[in-house]
């Protein structure tokens, strides 16, 4: 029988403020068993497994950082719209870098899977944003993998520690995001 007040959401929540402690490769049913207060057996009762945990708070992170970047930009446009998602992208992964690790590389298991979904918002957020910059609709997905992978990996090399220069890493931000306005609106 499952413990009362237990159920698959509060382990999900306390799976991923541990993932976003000590990282999603080093994240465990133990832990997440210790930081709840049970044995680790009873968390089974509401998750099969480390993989399904992963995978629920990969859900998790896919829907509060889409959440996020909806939110950062609506009512804006252009250039506006692009400094808000990327300032969007970058706050969530700084506070929440073990749900966005998360979901890099997480995978739908199925049609009904709410990853599926919850990825998608991330993508229309993105997607909005470019649209803005009236480009061809043959470079639209060029553009948006761009985006993405240069918003993603700025964000996870600087809560990596990747960046060591003595720049000023928010001038550095900045600069990126006036360099990838300027380059989308000269397409």
């Amino acid at each position: 029988m499952p413990r009362a007040g237990l159920d698959a959401a509060i382990v999900t929540e306390a799976g991923a403020a541990l993932a976003d402690e000590i990282g999603i490769d080093r994240l465990s049913m133990s832990l997440v068993a210790e930081r709840l207060g049970v044995k680790t057996p009873s968390l089974y009762k509401h998750v099969d497994g480390l993989a399904a945990l992963s995978h629920r708070i990969a859900v998790l992170g896919a829907t509060e950082a889409g959440d996020a970047l909806r939110d950062a930009t609506q009512g804006r446009a252009g250039g506006d719209a692009l400094a808000a998602a990327a300032q969007a992208l970058r706050g969530y992964v700084q506070q929440h870098p073990g749900r966005y690790a998360a979901t890099t590389g997480a995978r739908p298991t199925g049609p009904d899977d709410p990853l599926g979904p919850a990825l998608q918002r991330t993508l229309d957020s993105l997607s909005a944003v470019l649209r803005d910059y009236r480009l061809d609709p043959g470079e639209e997905i060029h553009a948006l993998r761009m985006l993405r992978s240069i918003l993603h990996g700025f964000a996870t090399l600087e809560v990596a520690g990747g960046f060591q220069m003595s720049t000023d890493v928010d001038e550095s931000f900045l600069w990126m995001i006036d360099f990838l306005d300027r380059g989308l609106r000269g397409r």
